[in-house]
């Protein structure tokens, strides 16, 4: 296949990657006060959107993770080509697909992670893998991230309704907080795009390497981080509202007071995260923090049989996305025929996925909770005096 042809099919599936990464994610910023009503949903995805666009300027540390880290190329390594990176980014559309459609707020970072080393072991072997990479910047913050966000959500959950307690039997008492929620959520998208993005840009960065279009080494090129921070947005705005309802409503009911807790853990971990450069999930820092705000609010109860069913969405990520990617790269290296195939079986499957969730629609209009429900109730008017009885 022409080299030019290839380079812009995987520039194409990269971005419909992003587009499918904004969407799957939106949760992560917005389903707390979606839940909870701080925000109204269509004007909770809007705002995620446009910060999700101004966070993916902000850096490029987590680009150059994936571009340079996890897989040996180079002098001294191999040179992944084109249509391995192809059929990694199939497994991990696929396994983005597949969980939305479940409502699983699954890792897609780690679906990206899996595509790809599924496809660079069938193409080169064990040898392909940074293995070092993979458990220091991928293994060991997917354990840690979660686990921290939901410490530090706990204990922030504990101290909100420490410091509020005279509120404590008063309806609606600790209100202030759904404001707060607009500008915590509001920080965990701008950290979202500067992660997320990121992933992206290091894919079409490595693309553009193995196509002898970049140099090893050099920087994001500018129309690279343009279009990712685009695609990203215009799928935080579609709004993956099977997701959010999930982690808004399935794992706890959450107040603004757990909200607001949970969302600024969240977008603490991921800022930090971003700095050193980890590709951690999103996905699963914002899970842990809903659910440490869970525990940490007294009577509130966590379904553990959601949070199961997430924790094995989670392990199962990786390896799902890289058998996907394994099979899919077998395919791609038939030649062109191959990669034809490739392409029309992944279009035929994503398409079977979206026409059937369009079964059991989720959107805007029924995502809302109850708890978000109350925060919009109508102003209840006062009794009416009694009037005074006239003697007769």
């Amino acid at each position: 296949m022409d080299l030019t042809l290839i380079v812009v099919l995987v520039i194409a599936l990269a971005l419909f990657f992003d587009f499918t990464n904004g969407f799957h994610d939106t949760a992560n910023a917005m389903a707390t006060p979606i839940a909870t009503g701080a925000l109204r949903p269509k004007v909770a995805v809007g705002l995620a959107a446009i910060l999700n666009l101004v966070g993916a300027f902000l850096s490029t540390a987590v680009a150059t993770t994936i571009s340079g880290g996890i897989i040996n190329e180079g002098e001294g390594g191999v040179l992944i080509t084109p249509e391995l990176i192809f059929a990694g980014l199939i497994g991990a559309v696929v396994w983005n697909m597949v969980t939305w459609l479940l409502g699983l707020p699954s890792s897609s970072s780690h679906a990206l992670f899996g595509g790809l080393i599924g496809a660079a072991l069938v193409g080169f072997g064990v040898e392909a893998i940074n293995f070092s990479v993979v458990l220091s910047k991928v293994i060991l913050p997917a354990i840690l991230a979660p686990l921290t966000a939901g410490l530090i959500a706990y204990a922030a959950t504990k101290l909100a309704y420490a410091i509020t307690r005279r509120y404590d039997g008063k309806p609606d008492g600790r209100d202030g907080f759904r404001h707060g929620q607009i500008f915590s959520s509001s920080l965990v998208a701008l950290a979202h795009g500067t992660n997320d993005a990121q992933k992206t840009m290091g894919i079409i960065t490595l693309t553009l390497v193995a196509a002898g279009l970049q140099s090893s080494g050099d920087e994001v090129q500018t129309w690279v981080i343009v279009t990712c921070a685009i695609a990203i947005a215009l799928g935080t705005y579609m709004g993956g509202w099977r997701i959010i309802k999930t982690l808004g409503t399935g794992l706890t009911d959450v107040k603004p007071a757990q909200g607001f807790a949970a969302e600024t853990s969240t977008a603490a971990t991921i800022l930090a995260s971003t700095h050193l450069g980890f590709a951690l999930s999103t996905t699963q820092v914002a899970s842990g923090s809903v659910i440490g705000s869970g525990l940490g609010r007294r009577g509130s109860k966590v379904r553990w049989r959601t949070a199961g069913r997430i924790g094995i969405g989670w392990l199962l990520t990786l390896p799902a996305a890289g058998a996907v990617g394994a099979l899919a790269a077998f395919i791609a290296l038939q030649g062109v025929v191959g990669v034809i195939i490739d392409a029309v079986a992944g279009v035929v499957v994503i398409s079977t996925i979206f026409l059937w969730s369009r079964r059991n629609e989720v959107s805007h209009r029924n995502v809302v909770s109850e708890v978000a429900a109350s925060g919009r109730a109508v102003k209840i008017k006062r009794n009416p005096k009694p009037k005074r009885k006239v003697a007769p």
